[in-house]
């Protein structure tokens, strides 16, 4: 299969997903190395196709689905102790953390696409840190971190914010 081909069976698997999809799993499908499908997801962000990459996978954003949805962004701050419970406060009212977005002092702002719609997620999460024996990005600022969460309805966020803020999460 050509690269064009193998690029449009890449849109048309991510088109069909509604979770991420592993790049391991796009190079056994289309029977090459993960490396091709790295360039691949490279070459189709170029020609602007919304491709988010999260620790689950490649994920095709969809605008028309996130039109729906509200957004709004908590400053946070924990240690590293902390993180499942923060992630549940979430999960648990409704919302769906989309990232996590640190300012460094020296790189700037740097943001990774996250993509926690659950307490599974959650819990996976905190468990591929631990398994990898890696530390969060929030380490890089001594726990102090931004959100961007998405809600149904402006009511779910503002639960998010008062359960962020009753467990001392908050940073206002």
């Amino acid at each position: 299969m050509d690269g064009d081909k193998r690029r449009e069976q890449i849109i048309k698997i991510l088109s069909d997903n509604t979770l991420p999809v592993a790049g391991t799993e796009l190079a056994g499908r289309l029977g090459v190395s993960r490396q091709v499908i790295v360039q691949d997801i490279a070459l189709l962000r170029a020609v602007n196709k919304n491709i988010l990459s999260t620790n689950k996978g490649y994920l095709l954003f969809h605008e028309e689905k996130s039109k729906k949805a509200y957004k709004r962004t908590y400053k946070v701050m924990h240690g590293n102790d902390r993180i499942r419970e923060e992630l549940y406060c979430i999960v648990d009212c409704g919302g769906r953390l989309l990232d996590v977005v640190v300012e460094h002092p020296i790189y700037g702002q740097i943001i990774v696409d996250l993509i926690i719609n659950s307490r599974q997620d959650a819990d996976n999460f905190v468990k591929q840190v631990e398994e990898n024996c890696t530390k969060p990005l929030n380490a890089l600022t001594d726990g102090l971190h931004f959100h961007t969460v998405e809600g149904n309805d402006e009511q779910t966020l503002d639960q998010i914010g008062e359960r962020l803020e009753k467990k001392g999460f908050l940073v206002r």
